[in-house]
């Protein structure tokens, strides 16, 4: 039997104004790009998408009128699955399960995760723009094919100045 052909998404989140090209590298080979809010400046949107086709929602700090086109949620329909976009998971206004969802992509909170909880997978890939605190800067990449989802968090390595 043949195996599925891998549908790549690449995942980032709060980049707040910085779009490095460390993670630009990261990111390249992805089939599609979500942006899971905090973006800071168009420009970081268009650059994405040079990668791949881009799906963004507005975080709580894109408040400039470039922004305000953004929906603050967005479910898609990704190689087969459904994936939920929401900036902080605490403003989830819905039950992922119940809506056939199988991944959730968030952010805000600059610490990146993962985790199955019945049968859906909650990631945030962390931040990618100006560091915050201690934490480290990560994006995410999704792996699917057919039914079968892998996600890894990826550090972005900045080299000495």
């Amino acid at each position: 039997m043949k195996k599925p052909q891998t549908f790549t998404i690449g995942l980032i989140s709060d980049t707040h104004g910085l779009l490095r090209d460390e993670a630009m590298t990261l990111l390249a080979g992805s089939h599609r790009i979500i942006h899971a809010g905090d973006i800071g400046d168009a420009a970081i949107l268009e650059r994405l998408s040079r990668i791949a086709p881009v799906d963004a929602i507005r975080g709580n700090n894109d408040i400039a009128p470039w922004a305000a086109q953004l929906h603050e949620t967005l479910t898609l329909q990704v190689a087969g699955i459904k994936v939920h976009v929401v900036h902080s998971l605490a403003d989830m206004a819905l039950d992922p399960g119940s809506q056939g969802i199988r991944a959730v992509v968030a952010g805000h909170s600059h610490r990146p995760s993962m985790e199955t909880r019945d049968g859906v997978i909650y990631i945030n890939p962390g931040s990618a723009g100006p560091r915050r605190f201690k934490l480290p800067l990560t994006v995410a990449k999704m792996h699917i094919a057919g039914e079968d989802i892998e996600t890894v968090i990826l550090p972005i390595e900045i080299a000495p100045r």
